[in-house]
């Protein structure tokens, strides 16, 4: 038996960094797996590997105020809200600063995880090697995997997918065509924005089913999430009231620039962040829609009885959670549903963890910073979870928590607020665990010859 595990880590991007660095902190030895040629994941924009779903005009949302590492600040020099290549060279920067790009096996991507009786996992690499491990760190991200809806009929047009969406002349010159964008999250308002210009003579519908809530990126000057940080010592369910009280005032309904009436209150589902999208609804630039009924070779149905014709369909509908590299009855997320204990450890399985798989507001940096407090606690044994029958039950109670008020949709399955999961994490969960592996010892790991 040895006292530190030989790690794995599959991916390079926020969350196999960010772990990596934890790691590294505590004198874990780890190798991450990463199948492309560069870090990044989901920021390395044109990633060779496919798995960045950024276009070239992608800002990120949430201001760097909100996003920086705690033991790393974004450069003051940044923006507030940075261009997709200013984050990745943040990632650069970061990978660099703590020494991380030794660890990382580029183009060696894990193709296969095969769990061992005795303990531990033997993963099959790009290259065609064998290689085992006593853990296992799960950070290949959730936004890489096209969610496509299924809508009656045919469309004889083109379709395709938010993900492939680069600019307004990649991979389809999309000037002069009638565009019909079926979501309203953060990437179909950005993608509504850039292809409505006047200049490309477009004609863009924007498509919804449930609607949304538009949220504004500056809010009396500033960048409004300097002013969103959740407590913990306040009801949740108050604070959401107080924000759905509130958001009128600083937004207006979205009826008011012509979207249809969303069928949720204020945070039953991830806003959108957009200045731009409510001027051009306002403007007539953009036509918003509900929900489409059937498609009739180039003509779409809607459900309020009109219909349109179109040339394009982008549908920007989300992304699935996808692990391919396990077999699915050994691990899988259908409906994107995965039970994870804390978001990190899946019940039964104590040679797994997981990095990353959340849709955490208001940003997944902190979230996985957070996170990795505890997957470096718990490799060096200061950190144990409770049996697994109470993580069963915890998972039960945190679900309902953080989602039980949110519309029943496969985007919402990972929500959670990072301040009250960070707050619940470092006061309650961390010390918890510290208790419980004084009082069972630290895990005995397998001693799997990396």
């Amino acid at each position: 038996m040895t006292a530190t595990p030989s790690v794995a880590i599959i991916g390079a991007g926020i969350s196999g960094l960010t772990t990596g660095k934890q790691l590294a902190d505590y004198g874990v030895a780890y190798t991450c797996f990463e199948s492309s040629d560069r870090i990044g994941g989901n920021w390395a924009f044109g990633n060779p590997n496919g798995h960045s779903s950024a276009y070239r005009s992608l800002h990120i949302d949430t201001s760097r105020h909100q996003l920086s590492f705690r033991d790393f600040p974004m450069p003051e020099h940044y923006p507030d809200f940075p261009h997709h290549s200013q984050i990745k060279q943040y990632l650069e920067d970061y990978v660099d600063a703590f020494g991380l790009r030794e660890a990382i096996e580029f183009e060696n991507g894990v193709t296969h995880a095969r769990r061992l009786d005795g303990g531990g996992w033997e993963l099959t690499t790009q290259r065609g090697e064998q290689r085992r491990f006593d853990l296992l760190v799960v950070a290949n991200g959730h936004h890489w995997d096209p969610r496509w809806p299924n809508f009656p009929g045919e469309f004889s047009g083109t379709e395709i997918h938010s993900h492939q969406y680069i600019d307004p002349r990649d991979p389809l010159d999309f000037a002069g065509k009638r565009i019909l964008i079926v979501g309203l999250g953060n990437s179909a308002a950005d993608i509504a924005v850039e292809l409505s210009s006047k200049a490309l003579e477009t004609q863009v519908t924007l498509s919804t089913r449930s609607s949304a809530w538009i949220v504004p990126k500056y809010f009396a000057g500033q960048p409004a999430d300097k002013y969103y940080k959740t407590s913990p010592h306040i009801p949740f369910a108050w604070q959401r009231k107080f924000a759905q009280v509130m958001q009128p005032f600083t937004a207006g309904r979205p009826e008011q620039y012509g979207l249809p009436t969303p069928n949720h209150k204020f945070f039953e589902a991830h806003p959108t962040q957009s200045v731009e999208l409510p001027l051009r609804l306002g403007s007539g630039d953009v036509v918003a829609k509900g929900d489409i009924d059937r498609l009739d070779g180039d003509t779409v149905h809607f459900v309020d009885g009109t219909s349109d014709e179109f040339d394009i369909i982008i549908y920007a509908t989300g992304y699935n959670i996808t692990f391919p590299f396990f077999d699915e009855d050994v691990i899988s997320a259908p409906d994107n549903q995965i039970d994870l204990y804390k978001r990190i450890f899946y019940p039964g399985m104590d040679d797994v963890v997981f990095a990353g798989f959340a849709q955490a507001t208001p940003t997944l940096f902190p979230f996985v910073e957070a996170q990795t407090r505890i997957i470096g606690a718990y490799a060096v044994g200061k950190y144990v979870p409770p049996p697994v029958p109470t993580m069963h039950e915890v998972i039960a109670s945190d679900t309902e928590f953080y989602t039980g008020h949110m519309l029943h949709r496969p985007r919402h399955t990972q929500q959670l607020d990072h301040f009250l999961y960070e707050h619940d994490l470092r006061t309650k969960e961390l010390p918890a665990g510290y208790a419980r592996a004084q009082q069972a010892g630290a895990p005995e790991w397998a001693g799997v010859d990396a």
